[in-house]
């Protein structure tokens, strides 16, 4: 069985849609969503420099575009399930038919602003710690005022809170844990540093009309199959305050059967974990056209 992942904020690097611009109608696909929401995802797509990316409101847009041009690009797939990391949640549910793809990039639009407007309250942040046993470790975070933002199993917990938190974090880390790292994002994301943006998206939420999936579609909330789409709507505007469970998602991939699981433009990270948590299962990460042969064969050897 195959499973289709899209990845969270963090995947971007500068210039990475440029190559995918050369496939026919993507250039065109691109600018009319850029006119649709008032943002050049062409522009910050291929020109724009790493700091400019990094941009809350810009990333988040642009990843669901990137996600969605990508999927498209594979042709006709019906993946056994889908599931995103964080943003990308956004992007699994329109491949599973719960959103339209103009529904997708004015919802996500909505959540990167918000999101960036929430994170200029507080100075906040985000590390990641490589290593260690996760229950020392949350028990650790939650000592010292930060929240386990992602536990993305594989041995990797992000923690999200002040700066202030962040730092005492650097100078006692858990027991077991071999590195943390600072993270490049603009805000403590799936905290309650995030709430004013729950708002905005509830309010945004209104306006959709969700269909149920025709996939199925696993959610970051605690690694659940989600068959109505009005829930899943539901589950994506609480989720930007709450923290991502990857670890119950790839647990739930293994109990659906999963064979080989497929990354989304810009792919790496999931495909990593996955390669760590689920060994035996076959891997591949879209990150440019020159991927897509490769991953149509794997698609057609594991749907």
């Amino acid at each position: 069985m195959l499973v289709l992942v899209a990845p969270g904020q963090g995947a971007q690097t500068p210039g990475f849609l440029t190559p995918w611009l050369d496939l026919p109608g993507v250039e065109d696909r691109l600018r009319a969503w850029s006119d649709a929401i008032g943002l050049d995802l062409v522009h910050y797509g291929t020109h724009a420099d790493a700091d400019e990316i990094r941009d809350t409101a810009i990333a988040q847009p642009l990843l669901v575009a990137a996600g969605l041009v990508s999927t498209a690009a594979l042709g006709a797939v019906t993946p056994g399930a889908v599931a995103g990391h964080s943003v990308g949640e956004i992007t699994a549910a329109t491949v599973a038919g719960v959103l339209t793809d103009d529904e997708a990039l004015a919802l996500v639009r909505t959540r990167g602003l918000a999101m960036a407007d929430a994170a200029a309250i507080t100075e906040t942040g985000m590390s990641a710690l490589l290593g260690g046993d996760p229950d020392v470790s949350v028990a650790h975070l939650e000592k010292l005022g930060l929240t386990p933002a992602n536990i993305n199993g594989a041995g990797q917990i992000v923690a999200a809170g002040t700066l202030e938190q962040l730092a005492a974090l650097a100078e006692d880390k858990p027991e077991g844990v071999r590195k943390v790292v600072a993270l490049k994002v603009a805000g403590a994301f799936h905290t309650h540093h995030m709430s004013p943006a729950v708002d905005a998206l509830a309010e945004a939420a209104k306006k959709l009309s969700p269909a149920d999936p025709k996939i199925t579609y696993v959610s970051n909330k605690d690694g659940r199959t989600v068959a109505g789409g009005a829930e899943i709507v539901d589950r994506l505007v609480g989720q930007v305050a709450n923290p991502v469970r990857w670890d119950l998602c790839m647990e739930t991939f293994q109990e659906l059967g999963v064979t080989a699981l497929l990354e989304v433009c810009p792919g790496g990270t999931l495909t990593g974990l996955a390669k760590r948590a689920l060994p035996g299962v076959r891997t591949l990460a879209l990150k440019t056209p020159d991927d897509l042969d490769a991953a149509r064969e794997l698609i057609a050897e594991h749907s």
